[in-house]
């Protein structure tokens, strides 16, 4: 291998490695995650609800107002509001 070859290979495997890290990482917070879940749904709380909860928190507002605003035309219009 020439020189430049085995510098390129050094860096992919550079990269690769970071990201198998990386994703252990998250798996972990993934269960990480599930353990909170689980442990509002333990005191009552419901879980599905709070899902939609925090994929609404994390949507822009006006994103957010929009989505709601074409829901409840939706809505209206097939006689569900």
């Amino acid at each position: 291998m020439t020189e430049t070859t085995s510098v390129a290979a050094d860096q992919l495997k550079t990269i690769v490695e970071r990201l198998e890290r990386l994703l252990e990482e998250v798996d972990g917070l993934k269960g990480d995650i599930k353990e909170v879940y689980a442990e509002a749904g333990a005191n009552g709380f419901d879980v599905k609800t709070l899902r939609k909860i925090i994929a609404l928190r994390r949507k822009d507002h006006d994103e957010r107002i929009e989505e709601e605003a074409m829901l409840t035309l939706y809505l209206e219009a097939l006689g569900m509001a």
